[in-house]
This record gives structure tokens, C-alpha cells and sequence, in this order.
């Protein structure tokens, strides 16, 4: 039993599953400033009197220390300007919601720790109080077509190695000289992808044998391995693979700004191309979770009465969750030539909210001789996050269990769902020879 401390009323205990409701962002009052600021405090109160996260990101840290540190300890005597220090600490992870807040809805207090810094966000980016650099950061594709012009390439990636380069990159855009940037490269998944035409779709378990990839900002300009590893794998296992003609951006990184009006137009262009490859027979599988939770979660409760969107978020998966769905049928080539050893793994915030279970854990466990470290915590990367100069200590911060961890197994490889957040960890360990995607483990274990 716990207690209303508004009413003095008790109230029973939350033993419900979460839920999570719509987002009501085409609603003027949704960017109301008063009404933003009276729900902070209300949901600031209660996790002040509760304090279950405190060791989840620095938001929470923020706030506790802000309350702490005034008069009264009390939040009545924080300013209400200072409350923008805890939603700039907010990468909406949603951790807490899913892991810690017993006041989620169905509870009556409705706390949505993560969509309330979402709306916050929301009507600053509306009020013009985004910074530049920050935009200019969420525009994968418009920074990803241009570097991956080829005479640009070679001299943005030149540029990114180079120390003074990265100070002076720092004092203009803000973004920390020690943090790592991803190289940038010309060949994009879908302009050099060649289907493998023989294979014919076998469906089981609620799958239909045959998927078409959502490439990803990362695999089209940064990591030129991603998606074809990927492929090779699925391909391997006689899943025939296709790639989207033209995509954009899933529109995760806007979604950090609350820049809903990015989101939709991007939604407008994806959506009905997926949607296209669903009624054709496909599913759907992207090599990095943000852009899956994009897809089954996050859009759904952006456009709640959109069908095609319904329709993509039923067919999308995790390629993991895919590969055992598979093998529970007994689909999966289980015929692993070489053994991967023992290998350390971290579970990004964006699968585990996906609320699936460690499938890539399950899948690399098939591999003989093969032992997997399982480490649920925080990279502190979390999209751009970890580059910007003022939150990079925080990000190394949060991540530095993480590198303990991997540091004490001694293992032979080190692997992450989300390879910016394998590379953020790896700048910890003193180098990133141990670091292979888990596409790229099972590439190696497969001997393909």
C-alpha cells in the first residue's frame, strides 16, 4: 500500500503491467508552458519522495542534488528555471519507465518520467530554444549525403583523426575533442546490395522467411559492414533479403529534440514504402535497435490512428528475435565451424525496453565453446548524448561499469547490439581490437 501524499488517501500497489499512452503532440495545449512546468513539479515531487533511479542517467542525480541543495530541501524551493537542467539530462532511454518507477500507468499517479522530458523538449524545440548544433546533429541524412560525397569522404574522416581539428571542431559546434565520431563512407547498403535471387522463403513461427532491411543512418554512411553482415547471416540461413529501394532517417535522433514535425515528414516517406514491402510479403529487420523501437513503439503512439504505420510496427523485429523465431521452427543453420570463446555483451537501453528478452545472447550461445557475458547497464552514449561537450564526462561516467566489466572478463570479444555504443565503450578499453558486431561474430563463427 502506498500513500497519496496530495490527499492523504491510500492507494493500492501498481502490480499491472505498463502502459503507455498516446502522445498528444498535434494538441496546442500539449507545448502550454504553464501547464509543461505544473507537471514537472507534480512528477518532480514524487520522485523526489522515491528516489529509485537515482543510479539510472544524470537526470535523476540532477534533480535529487537541485532539491538537496536548497533551503528546504524541498522541490518548492527550486527555481522553475532550473528544472531545464534536468530535461537536458533526459536522453529518453525510458529505463525507468520500464525498469524502475512503480507510478507508471495504469498506477493512478500516471508518472512518464521519459514523455514528459519528451514534451518539455518538444515545446523548447518549439520555442526556438533548441541549439543549432544540436539540430544540425539529429540531420543524419543531410550530414551523411554530404559526407559521403567521395572527395568529401576522405577529407571529413582526415579531419575527424586529426587533434587539432577535433578542438576546433569542439569550440565551433560544441561537440568534445576526446569523443568518438564515426567515419563516414561512400558505399550505402541499398545502392550496393545484391539479393541472393535463389533462396525461396520458408515462413514459421509467426515469421514469412523473407525479410526487406531498414539500412539505418549508421549502416548507409557510417559502418559499411552492418547490413551486409547482417545479410549474410540471414541469407546463410536461406531467409531471402532485399533492401529498401530509398529511405530516410527512422527519425530517432529528432525525436531526442522533440522535433515532431521532422519525425512526421520522415514518417511520410518511410512508412508507406514498408508498408509496401509488408503487403508484398516481407518482414522487416534493421540492424540497430533505435530504429526497430522507432518502428514498434515509438511511431505508433506518435500517429495512433495511422494503418500503415499499425501495419510496419506488427512486421517489424529484431534481427535476434528473428534468427530464434527461426530456430524455434527449426529453420536456423545451427553449423558453426569455428567457436567464438567467451564473449562480453552489452545490452543496449533500446533493445531492453523492447521487452523481448536477450535474443542475441540466445543466438550467439548456439556456437560451441562459446560463453557470453551479459551486461545490463547503460553505455551513457545514447545518440548524441556522449559527443556534446557538456554532457561527454557524464557519458563516460555512466559507461565506466560497463568497461569495468568488460575489463574483469577478460574476454576474447566484446559486442554490442548498438555499435555506437560498442565504439563509445571501446574508446575506454584502450582500443577496439576485441570489438565485432554480433552480425560480425556469427560471420566469423559461420565461417562465411
Amino acid at each position: 500500500m502506498v500513500t497519496d501524499d496530495n490527499k492523504g488517501e491510500p492507494r493500492e500497489g501498481n502490480l499491472a503491467a505498463p502502459i503507455r499512452h498516446p502522445v498528444p503532440w498535434q494538441d496546442p495545449v500539449f507545448y502550454d508552458t504553464a501547464v509543461i512546468e505544473a507537471e514537472l513539479h507534480r512528477v518532480f515531487d514524487i520522485c523526489h519522495g522515491c528516489r529509485r533511479c537515482f543510479n539510472l542517467c544524470q537526470a535523476f542525480p540532477t534533480l535529487f542534488d537541485l532539491i538537496d541543495n536548497s533551503p528546504s530541501m524541498e522541490l518548492g524551493d527550486v527555481p522553475v528555471a532550473d528544472y531545464q537542467k534536468v530535461v537536458e539530462q533526459c536522453y529518453l532511454c525510458d529505463l525507468c519507465y520500464m525498469t524502475k518507477c512503480p507510478y507508471v500507468p495504469p498506477h493512478p499517479w500516471n508518472v512518464d518520467f521519459p514523455h514528459l522530458m519528451l514534451r518539455a523538449k518538444a515545446a523548447n524545440f518549439r520555442g526556438g530554444r533548441t541549439r543549432r548544433r544540436d539540430r544540425l546533429l539529429t540531420s543524419t541524412d543531410m550530414v551523411g549525403r554530404l559526407a559521403g560525397i567521395p572527395v568529401v569522404t576522405e577529407f571529413v574522416n582526415t579531419l575527424n583523426r586529426m587533434p587539432a581539428a577535433r578542438k576546433m571542431l569542439e569550440s565551433v559546434l560544441g561537440v568534445d575533442h576526446r569523443a568518438v565520431v564515426p567515419p563516414y563512407h561512400r558505399k550505402s547498403f541499398r545502392k550496393t546490395f545484391s539479393a541472393d535471387q535463389s533462396i525461396k522463403p520458408v515462413a514459421a513461427e509467426g515469421t514469412r522467411g523473407q525479410v526487406v532491411v531498414f539500412g539505418t543512418c549508421y549502416a548507409n554512411y557510417n559502418d559499411a559492414n552492418l547490413a551486409p553482415d547482417l545479410a549474410a547471416v540471414f541469407e546463410h540461413n536461406k531467409i531471402p533479403v532485399r533492401a529498401l529501394d530509398d529511405e530516410r532517417c527512422c527519425g530517432m535522433p529528432k525525436l531526442e529534440l522533440g522535433d515532431f514535425e521532422s519525425i512526421a515528414r520522415l514518417k511520410e516517406f518511410n512508412i508507406p514504402r514498408l508498408a509496401e514491402a509488408v503487403d508484398a510479403g516481407y518482414d522487416i529487420v534493421a540492424p540497430v535497435p533505435s530504429c526497430v523501437l522507432m518502428f514498434k513503439n515509438e511511431l505508433p503512439l506518435l500517429f495512433p490512428d495511422d494503418p500503415m504505420v499499425a501495419k510496419v510496427r506488427q512486421a517489424v523485429f529484431d534481427p535476434f528475435e528473428y534468427l530464434m523465431l527461426r530456430h524455434k521452427a527449426g529453420l536456423l543453420n545451427t553449423t558453426f565451424p569455428a567457436s567464438l570463446g567467451r564473449i562480453s555483451y552489452h545490452v543496449p537501453c533500446h533493445l531492453r525496453v523492447q521487452n523481448i528478452g536477450l535474443k542475441t545472447r540466445d543466438v550467439l550461445m548456439l556456437v560451441p565453446g562459446t560463453t557470453v557475458d551479459v551486461i545490463e547497464r547503460c553505455s551513457g552514449h545514447d545518440g548524441t548524448y556522449g559527443v556534446k561537450r557538456e554532457h561527454y564526462e557524464d557519458a563516460v561516467k555512466i559507461g565506466r561499469p560497463v568497461v569495468r566489466r568488460i575489463t574483469d572478463a577478460a574476454s576474447v570479444h566484446f559486442t554490442s547490439d548498438c555499435p555506437i555504443a560498442g565504439h563509445h565503450l571501446a574508446s575506454g578499453l584502450d582500443g577496439e581490437d576485441r570489438l565485432l558486431t554480433p552480425f560480425a561474430l556469427l560471420r566469423r563463427a559461420y565461417g562465411i
